[in-house]
């Protein structure tokens, strides 16, 4: 099956289970090729892939800027790679799903075709079904053909009427025709690819190895419990593109005016199915505080418009983002655009997790690479943005080092935000402290030198952050601490008192009356964190056992109570 879409039009319907599309499909091409048996393989291999790259052409002229994402599977995949390959100046994305580019290498294909030949035409369909998939023929399959003939004897009289042996053996020639054309012109591809593999397999060889370590090429796994991928009702081709950073309308991608915001089946998906364990045990407290200073459960002290610049603490392995998303989303109905580190947008680390990850989620709830250019663009668009100054030294913090504020001595951000007329909101978070224990920091990480070397090489494939800051402050080395899981207590907010920066023009010129704004915004936070680890105290659901006393009683979708602000 093979699909073509034109990146950038609004051709799908968003809340489907499946991407819809403009397409043209090979099983389409199918009923065609049937009819063309009085002709060669190698013409109709010829003719399939002309009419293909046709549509792709006529695509291509209506918007020249445009890239043009084309869904392979199977048999499709050689198709889209040998197309890839004969249009290189055609800006093109190439969806793979379990391509049939093994086909041509299989040890067994020289074996397998006379064989078929040979043997009465219905013994041979499981045989020639597993070829036409595009994977390895397994060895259990030959015994096949020596010790279950007979079983299946009665069923040739209703098959044979309904399958012809001799479109079976066209369709494996054809198979193996365009598996070695692919294979033969792989390296003049310079399309994007993103390659999808179910339960972590993919298929065997030269070719896909070859295919797995190109450069353009990003790969991600699923767990499907059906044989075709791209038909298992969960999976939203659309997400999965969405995920892999690799939607975009223009040659380059652009991470703020790309970015499609999550839609209403991909929140209930990620915060009602795949997240909701985890928020129900964090059972995160919002608050917010109003113009006139007095602090209320919810966000209804969060204004409505943008700009805004949320500037926090970061907490712990960053378990503050995700309920942070959620609520605003539920709440205000609106995407906070998390500047967020580098490394989540380092292929290599993406791919090493399964497609539902929290590392994915980043891109689809409007994570951006963190820049002084990429949060100027996203204020200037009026946009809900989310900072956090110190970074991943306070994400992974050292023992000891709980609460403690990392931030650079610069006050930039806060110049930006009042060039742009931007409110800056101050908050904090509390509860880290209450989940997890750190067990190995970073300090002691370094003095083990396999774990030493560990560190050093991960961080030598992506540019580093604050590299110009002195001190401890800019220690931005990305590694993971060894942390301990605690009887869990619960994650607090509490969102400031709103900071107008519009009409301050002053503090453009003015060094020492920006570092007076940084330093009120830097003190704000740490008296709403002071304010929360007091506040506690006082909650009597502060205890995981109380508040599942409370869900049980009152049923699980319950608001379970907290202390009164």
């Amino acid at each position: 099956m093979m699909a073509v879409h034109h990146g950038g039009s609004a051709l799908w319907s968003a809340d489907s289970p499946r991407w819809r599309m403009h397409h043209y499909y090979c099983s389409c091409l199918e009923l065609m090729v049937l009819e063309w048996s009085s002709f060669c393989t190698i013409s109709h291999w010829a003719r399939l892939l002309q009419f293909v790259e046709q549509c792709v052409k006529y695509e291509h002229s209506l918007k020249p800027n445009r890239p043009i994402y084309i869904v392979g599977d199977s048999f499709g995949g050689c198709l889209a790679i040998s197309l890839a390959a004969r249009n290189p100046e055609v800006d093109l994305v190439l969806v793979l799903v379990d391509p049939g580019i093994s086909c041509a290498e299989t040890s067994l294909q020289p074996i397998l075709l006379p064989l078929l030949q040979i043997v009465p035409t219905i013994l041979q369909l499981p045989i020639p079904y597993l070829a036409i998939s595009g994977g390895s023929i397994p060895q259990e399959a030959l015994g096949f053909l020596s010790g279950n003939l007979t079983s299946v004897q009665p069923l040739v009289a209703e098959l044979g009427h309904t399958i012809k042996w001799d479109t079976i053996m066209w369709r494996l020639k054809l198979q193996k025709l365009g598996a070695s054309y692919a294979s033969s012109r792989l390296h003049e591809v310079q399309a994007q690819i993103l390659l999808l593999a179910r339960d972590n397999l993919l298929p065997n060889g030269d070719v896909a190895d070859r295919l797995k370590t190109m450069e353009n090429c990003k790969v991600r796994h699923f767990r499907s419990f059906t044989d075709r991928l791209i038909l298992d009702d969960n999976i939203n081709l659309l997400t999965v593109i969405k995920r892999a950073n690799m939607y975009r309308r223009c040659r380059k991608l652009d991470f703020v005016t790309d970015y499609l915001p999550p839609t209403l089946s991909e929140f209930k998906k990620t915060f009602d199915e795949d997240f909701k364990p985890y928020l129900r045990l964090l059972s995160p407290v919002m608050l917010s505080t109003l113009t006139n200073g007095r602090i209320v459960r919810g966000l209804v002290g969060v204004p409505e418009k943008g700009p805004i610049l949320f500037v926090s603490y970061h907490s712990l392995l960053a378990i503050d983002l995700a309920p942070i998303c959620e609520e605003f989303l539920r709440e205000k109905r609106r995407v906070v655009r998390v500047m967020a580190h580098p490394v989540f947008y380092w292929e290599n680390f993406a791919s090493s997790s399964q497609e539902l990850s929290f590392f994915t989620n980043i891109s689809l709830y409007g994570g951006v690479p963190v820049s002084p250019f990429n949060m100027y663009r996203l204020l200037e668009r009026n946009e809900f943005v989310l900072l956090f100054p110190g970074g991943i030294r306070e994400a992974l913090h050292r023992k000891g080092e709980e609460y403690k504020l990392f931030w650079p001595d610069e006050a930039e951000f806060v110049r930006m935000a009042a060039s742009l007329g931007a409110t800056v909101i101050p908050f904090g978070c509390v509860g880290e402290d209450d989940f997890l224990e750190l067990f190995l920091d970073y300090n002691e990480q370094r003095s083990i030198p396999y774990l030493h070397n560990l560190i050093d090489s991960v961080n030598q494939n992506f540019s580093r952050i604050r590299d110009t800051v002195k001190g401890d402050d800019g220690n931005q080395v990305f590694h993971l601490p060894a942390v301990l899981p605690k009887v869990p207590g619960r994650l607090y907010f509490l969102f400031g008192k709103p900071i107008e920066l519009k009409g301050m023009k002053n503090i453009l010129k003015d060094r020492k009356s920006a570092n007076k704004v940084y330093m009120h915004i830097k003190s704000e936070v740490e008296n709403t964190i002071a304010y929360l680890k007091k506040k506690r105290e006082e909650d009597p659901y502060r205890s995981i056992t109380q508040r599942a006393l409370y869900q049980a009683t009152w049923g699980v979708s319950a608001q379970v109570p907290t202390f009164d602000p």
